[in-house]
């Protein structure tokens, strides 16, 4: 018996898998380059916070949290927040469709899914913000670097209890700095889940595009990712990701658990 929902999802894969060196393929390429400069990522939000991201990403992690169905996010860099919102959004939103499925009354304060948000400098304003949020109480906020020792057993000890963990990697973007976060935070993602490394983009940019930051072609997300990866074969890159969204700032960014 024909299954429709399989074969529309048959029909997506096929034809994600025809973008490959098309001339969609070539325009997304032309759009990012020319997004980057006029900061096109800094104009949305989420849920009234917020959230410097490509609409295409954000589309990507509500289907990653929704597959994985983590019951903890761990992200490093809190910038305004909206990414924290977004993240606290989804597993509200698990907690509730997983009550009415099972016929059980939905009681927020009942639940354990937790976002936890790791930034070197939380400011004031965004600190308040976010905890004003309808969300607050579903997000846990470390003030510190992601690298340091001692804010790193900090997230080992709060994620002890999590079965089901999902990492987002968006704070500095030299190689050393996010090489270390993956050391550090990768091995807590689940099988099955995974540790999505943001701004992999800055590889394909020209070496101009970022004069005031330290970080580059050659020595950024992405060349930290190729670092990890050779020495962690229970990750790999999600490539039907990076085929589908076309446009993102996570370019082979998006690493699967597999073992």
């Amino acid at each position: 018996m024909k299954n429709p929902h399989r074969e529309f999802l048959d029909e997506c894969h096929a034809r994600i898998d025809s973008y490959a060196n098309s001339a969609l393929e070539i325009a997304a390429d032309e759009f990012m380059l020319a997004s980057t400069q006029p900061k096109y990522s800094y104009n949305f939000s989420w849920l009234g916070r917020p959230i410097i991201q490509y609409p295409q990403d954000m589309a990507a992690m509500q289907e990653l949290i929704w597959s994985v169905k983590p019951d903890l996010i761990i992200e490093t860099g809190i910038a305004h927040g909206g990414s924290l919102i977004l993240n606290a959004s989804m597993l509200a939103l698990l907690d509730m469709t997983e009550a009415i499925e099972n016929g059980t009354n939905f009681n927020p304060a009942e639940s354990r899914r937790r976002v936890l948000g790791i930034d070197i400098d939380i400011r004031a304003h965004n600190r308040a913000a976010i905890e004003a949020h309808p969300l607050a109480s579903r997000i846990s906020m470390i003030q510190g670097s992601s690298i340091a020792p001692e804010i790193i057993d900090q997230v080992r000890a709060f994620a002890r209890d999590y079965k089901r963990i999902l990492i987002s990697l968006d704070s500095n973007h030299t190689h050393e700095h996010v090489l270390a976060e993956l050391e550090a935070y990768a091995p807590l993602t689940s099988v099955g889940s995974y540790c999505v490394v943001f701004d992999t983009i800055i590889e394909d940019m020209p070496a101009d595009m970022f004069p005031d930051r330290p970080w580059g072609p050659g020595d950024n997300p992405k060349t930290a990712v190729w670092k990890y990866l050779e020495s962690h074969p229970e990750f790999e890159i999600d490539r039907r990701i990076d085929h589908k969204l076309m446009i993102s700032v996570a370019p082979q960014g998006y690493l699967r658990r597999i073992r």
